[in-house]
């Protein structure tokens, strides 16, 4: 049973003793030197229903018999919090789980639920930038959490090989050919200038020769497909690859769009005006209508997403995650109001939105724009730096917070740099084991109790966290706080290394339960590393 259980079993005894329904606590760990290991708000939140004060609770609560207390001690505070202090022969035998079951501590069975993940979703109308990196690598973590929380998961990459940008990369192309070839052709309004055209229009001229007219279809298909051979080489370079590809044209083909439309009009929830047409959303508790349909006949994003997703749902996903970046706030609200109006499930679909990256470089930020080509490749990138350091730095700032990459402290090869601090106690503590097991030569009965010092149990404490981190983050599915804690887990055992030695020859049963101690935190941090898709070097 884990740790929170026997605390929430607890109260939960308390309030059946006192016959008092109620459910809405929290038990939260408690960095306060003396208060205990956790706390709970449990006392603060029954002071309205029962009319006492918290604190008068508290100490009945902390009074009420604990049949748990080798696993724990209970005192009151003020205002009035549970203090939950874990008994130092609990994290003791917490190293013995961590060591016997290695790369499953903390890592849920099956569940024989499935999950899709849709990210990244670049449409391919130029190579994929440091932009598109955040979401790339934000997807993937989360992927990996829901494996690792016991889900099937298909990882789905979505693009629109139908709109008004394919028709202008492929305009834009022609115009690259023609130049090339010595015809007098303007790149058109908003086109593409990237240099991969360039490349792309040589193929061209090699493959194909120097009589193509501008309708030719070769100018949409090649460079379409010649883009996204590059895509998919970008992301396979930094680990990322998808079970499925889903092109918006699809929906055009096997009429799910029409349908859309069909349904809303039937359900009075479109009508046409200005030669557009729009979604009733006004009558759906929204401010205004929506178009979906442009007067030129061009749909907006809402009506193909809205066709892509009810697809998904009828797939019969247990969950669905959409990762979207912030310029997607405004419409994919519209498509779970569309999915509604189809009478589709929405409830089982969670919807992340990550803020836009600013890259520095010399402290100046450098400005992308795919038609410009003033923007950074992820391949560019990717030549630089190795793809730890990429995955770690997308993940530097939370989902919801915008992103200052900064690529000199990503070069940066000391502990300033997070990922080398992660690796680097990794690193030592591999070193450290081969050492021992050159120096010691038979291994001593393994007795934990001799793990009491404080920065020995506070790193303990610390390792038992991780099977609580991973249910949290399979809720919240922000790889960052798998980032932070691992950081703190490497923080405490760099604490722990020096101050206290591992290798004394002079007390072999101690050394030997420290060895087990580092063991422990190694294999935690190569647990949060790989979920996070980061190596874990034995040297360094």
């Amino acid at each position: 049973m884990k740790l929170k259980q026997h605390m929430n079993n607890f109260l939960q005894d308390f309030l059946n003793k006192e016959k008092i329904e109620f459910r809405d606590w929290n038990i939260s760990v408690n960095n306060q030197e003396g208060y205990g290991d956790y706390s709970s708000n449990i006392a603060l939140k029954l002071a309205k229903i029962l009319k006492k004060s918290p604190i008068e609770i508290a100490k009945k609560i902390a009074g009420h018999q604990n049949t748990t207390k080798n696993i724990f001690t209970i005192s009151a505070s003020e205002p009035g919090f549970i203090n939950f202090h874990i008994s130092d022969i609990y994290y003791q035998e917490i190293l013995n789980q961590i060591i016997n079951e290695a790369e499953n501590f903390g890592k849920k069975k099956k569940l024989n639920k499935s999950a899709n993940v849709e990210f990244v979703s670049s449409n391919p109308t130029g190579p994929l930038t440091v932009g598109h990196g955040r979401q790339a690598i934000l997807g993937d973590m989360v992927s990996n959490i829901l494996t690792w929380n016991g889900y099937d998961v298909t990882r789905e990459y979505y693009y629109n090989d139908a709109g008004k940008q394919m028709r202008v990369l492929a305009e834009s192309c022609y115009a690259k050919y023609a130049q090339l070839i010595g015809r007098d052709v303007e790149i058109p309004e908003n086109g593409y200038v990237g240099t991969y055209l360039d490349e792309i229009a040589k193929k061209i001229v090699d493959r194909y020769g120097k009589d193509l007219k501008d309708n030719n279809s070769v100018f949409r298909d090649f460079t379409e497909k010649e883009i996204f051979t590059n895509i998919k080489s970008t992301l396979d370079s930094i680990g990322i690859k998808f079970d499925v590809f889903t092109k918006e044209g699809t929906f055009y083909k096997n009429g799910a769009i029409k349908n859309v439309l069909e349904i809303l009009k039937e359900k009075d929830l479109s009508y046409e005006k200005d030669g557009a047409v729009w979604f009733r959303t006004s009558s759906l508790d929204k401010d205004e209508d929506k178009v979906l349909v442009k007067s030129t006949g061009e749909p907006t994003y809402r009506l193909p997403d809205i066709a892509y997703h009810a697809d998904k749902v009828d797939r019969g996903f247990d969950l669905i995650v959409d990762i979207f970046g912030a310029d997607h706030i405004d419409t994919y609200p519209d498509v779970i109001l569309g999915l509604k109006c189809l009478d589709k499930k929405t409830d089982h679909i969670k919807v992340i939105i990550h803020q836009f990256v600013t890259i520095k470089k010399g402290g100046e930020i450098v400005k992308m724009s795919t038609r410009k080509a003033n923007f950074i490749t992820l391949d560019e990138l990717k030549s630089e730096l190795s793809s730890d350091i990429i995955r770690y730095f997308f993940i530097m700032r939370g989902a919801n917070s915008h992103l200052d990459f900064d690529l000199d402290l990503a070069k940066d090869e000391s502990e300033k740099n997070p990922v080398y601090y992660l690796q680097y106690a990794n690193a030592r503590i591999s070193n450290l084991l081969k050492r021992y097991d050159k120096e010691i030569s038979v291994d001593e009965k393994i007795d934990y109790t001799l793990l009491k010092e404080k920065d020995e149990i506070a790193l303990i404490k610390l390792l038992s966290e991780f099977p609580n981190k991973m249910e949290e983050v399979s809720h919240s599915l922000e790889p960052r706080k798998i980032a932070t804690y691992l950081e703190d887990v490497a923080g405490a055992y760099h604490k722990f290394y020096g101050n206290h030695k591992v290798i004394n020859l002079e007390d072999l049963n101690l050394s030997f339960a420290r060895k087990k101690l580092c063991e422990a935190t190694k294999i935690i941090l190569k647990n949060g590393l790989s979920i996070l898709g980061i190596s874990a070097p034995e040297r360094m």
